[in-house]
């Protein structure tokens, strides 16, 4: 699924797809740790099994990668966030209306947030996942009133980033966590949406006929010399959620108008739909229905600013406004707004022919439209898009209060195109995917980060198997498919296991991390070295700490992966590094300024990997593109098939790991200039030795001597 942009926004995934061997679509999943309230805090949500495995060693004979033997410690990936909350919790729509967390569906369209130049913006995003869980919950509440519900795992974005509901300052639930010193980001709670009774809907037939209708009577004289009379009401519109509003209000009324097409589209300006009606007995009834009340009810205020804003009003810019030349229409628009407490500003616009236009302007931001379009509910959705508008707010959202519920209560996930969500008006974190769970008819996303697996008895299996006598010495590859160095290795140490077998049989390895935990491991490391038996890759694939957000928003920033390559020749380690994956468009400007940080902290061999779009990993890239940079998702993706003989990805043996093309070329010098500008081994690696490599005893055998 998507996550953080860090996602999204994310997580590094952008959606949660099924496995390519799956027969089974899942739309929904229940974790099935309780299935009622228990009293006793239930156990984790992320479950960490063994997998009883008959071999550690995996032996490799394809031409695409640089090793033949290699070890994965893990299956799947720690590197995502646990994290639910209540099911009343209001979730912004990609429509602007909101929508209950335990209501959400797969598919739907909501608001997540993705980082763009130097603010966090809204962005439309899809639900890739949703289900339930039973956990411990907490209520958050705000200063601004504003009450949240959630696990002690769920994460809200401060003003000093991501932080858990809770944590603690030191020791094993060490981790960042909220504090009534955080102020969350977005824009407070959210109205819910208005019920749509008989005075809201002559409200707003009043509005839109008023702000846009025609209803009129005229006199005219029939060729037989008699006088007669035309009655009128039309209404014609270019959005149809207009239309089918005021259709259904007029029906609850006891009126039927007709439709027709009252002027054909162009291509440049639009298709005009309309309804009309044209009996008297029919347009006087209208006509009373759009008289102006004796007294205006909430109800009818909240209608009529629907249909005014329907008819006459707009919103881009982050600007809300509502314009007519009818004095009386203005002065009950500010009066109606007056009423639901929102503040305003009118403007008169008097250059251009004809009557004055006035307009009235919605004060007070982001938070104010929402309110608005939330407690009065426009039909015409597309006036409701807050697309690209800046996360800046100025809600009181300081954190008031963090008080355990002392329950266990039925909460909510979702997982999103972003990697985040807005939930009661605050961005909510959410959680990542990866496709290698795909081979255990496991999701490539959820279960990836919530179903881990690890080695049991890694370490004896490994003595065994170089313990045999037919092994042959080769080096062995750590990080081949997933990281020997993600979160559960601080607990379960069991790359630090195998480490300790491989030290004792003398025996080389190669690392692959992104993970600055590797500096642990320096005292095995170390003297491994001194024999030439290992040596560490850093992965790096930006720069830009905003970037790696978006693209590996659990793994460490790169500051921190400079500072262990740094530590690790220090400690006489040999160290690269590999830009992967290099993303046309996206990172591949960056090629020189990481190859020069690497040669600054200490690397000696550099190699790179050109993106590669494997099965699911399709779909979660052009997600990703779609929600981070959605302006060159399409150029993005033509780079692609150009290196991929116009497709998105070669699946073929012996040459899916390599580009071609003349971009590919263009990449491919740049990397060979810069590396040997900087005297490093582009992708030759370090020579390791097999020279010390001594069998041991395996546990119930004999010894063995190679």
């Amino acid at each position: 699924m998507p996550l953080e942009p860090g996602f999204r926004k994310g997580r590094g995934a952008g959606s949660n797809p099924e496995g390519r061997f799956e027969t089974r679509r899942v739309e929904a999943v229940d974790d099935g740790w309780m299935k009622e309230p228990a009293d006793e805090l239930p156990p984790l949500e992320t479950t960490v099994t063994a997998e009883r495995a008959k071999h550690i060693i995996t032996r490799n004979d394809s031409p695409d990668v640089p090793f033949e033997q290699s070890i994965n410690p893990y299956r799947g990936c720690e590197h995502g966030c646990v994290y639910c909350m209540w099911g009343d919790t209001q979730v912004l729509m990609g429509d602007g209306t909101t929508k209950a967390l335990a209501e959400i569906r797969t598919g739907d369209e909501i608001y997540g947030t993705v980082r763009r130049g130097w603010y966090r913006r809204y962005v439309r995003t899809r639900v890739l996942a949703h289900w339930k869980t039973h956990k411990p919950a907490y209520r958050i509440t705000l200063e601004d009133g504003t009450e949240l519900i959630a696990s002690g795992d769920h994460r809200f974005l401060t003003d000093r980033g991501w932080k858990y509901v809770t944590g603690t300052g030191h020791g094993p639930g060490r981790r960042p966590h909220l504090t009534t010193n955080d102020e969350l980001r977005g824009v407070g709670g959210v109205a819910i949406g208005v019920k749509q009774q008989q005075p809201y809907e002559t409200g707003y037939l009043c509005g839109m006929i008023r702000g846009d209708g025609h209803l009129a009577t005229h006199s005219y004289t029939r060729s037989s010399g008699r006088l007669a009379q035309l009655h009128q009401f039309r209404l014609a519109l270019v959005d149809m959620e207009g239309i089918d509003r005021t259709v259904s209000c007029l029906q609850h009324f006891g009126l039927n108008p007709g439709r027709f097409r009252f002027k054909n589209g162009n291509g440049v300006t639009p298709e005009l739909s309309a309804i009309r009606l044209q009996r008297r007995q029919e347009v006087d009834r209208v006509r009373g229905l759009v008289a102006w009340p004796s007294a205006e009810s909430t109800d009818w205020s909240k209608g009529f600013l629907a249909g005014i804003f329907d008819a006459e009003g707009s919103y881009s810019g982050g600007v809300l406004r509502i314009s007519n030349t009818d004095p009386m229409i203005i002065d009950v628009t500010a009066r109606s707004l007056h009423r639901l407490g929102f503040n305003l500003a009118r403007e008169h616009i008097k250059e251009r022919p004809g009557k004055p236009i006035t307009v009235i302007r919605l004060l007070g931001g982001l938070k104010e439209h929402l309110r608005f379009f939330h407690t009065v509910d426009p039909a015409i959705l597309r006036k409701r898009n807050i697309e690209g508008q800046a996360v800046k707010s100025s809600a009181p959202l300081r954190v008031g209060a963090i008080e355990p519920l002392r329950s266990v209560l039925p909460l909510f996930d979702i997982t999103t195109g972003t990697g985040d969500f807005i939930a009661n008006g605050v961005i909510s974190h959410n959680c990542y995917a990866r496709p290698a769970h795909a081979y255990v008819n496991l999701s490539p996303g959820l279960d990836f980060e919530t179903r881990l697996f690890y080695k049991a008895d890694a370490a004896r299996l490994l003595e065994e198997e170089l313990a045999r006598p037919g092994y042959v010495c080769k080096a062995i590859n750590f990080g081949a498919n997933t990281d020997p160095y993600q979160p559960i290795e601080r607990d379960l140490k069991v790359t630090r296991s195998l480490l300790e077998v491989l030290q004792r049989f003398r025996h080389p390895l190669t690392i692959v991390t992104k993970s600055a935990l590797v500096e642990r491991d320096i005292d095995i490391l170390s003297d491994m070295a001194r024999d030439a038996l290992v040596s560490v890759f850093l992965s790096v694939t930006t720069l830009d700490a905003g970037l790696k957000r978006a693209l590996e928003p659990r793994a460490p920033a790169p500051v921190a992966r400079l500072g262990a390559m740094r530590k690790l020749n220090e400690a006489g380690i040999p160290v690269g590094v590999l830009v992967a994956p290099v993303i046309p468009a996206v990172n591949d400007h960056e090629i020189e300024a990481i190859l020069e940080a690497c040669a600054a902290a200490g690397a000696r061999s550099a190699s790179y990997v050109m993106l590669r779009l494997p099965y699911e990993v399709k779909t979660l890239f052009r997600e990703w593109l779609t929600n981070h940079v959605p302006e060159r998702a399409e150029h993005v993706m033509s780079l692609i098939r150009g290196m991929r003989e116009g497709k998105e990805n070669d699946p073929r043996f012996g040459s899916r790991m390599h580009a071609s093309g003349s971009y590919a070329e263009l990449i491919a010098q740049r990397f060979k200039v810069c590396s040997r500008r900087l005297g490093l081994d582009q992708g030759r690696g370090f020579q390791l030795s097999t020279a010390y490599f001594q069998a041991r005893r395996a546990a119930g055998g004999q010894l063995d001597l190679l």
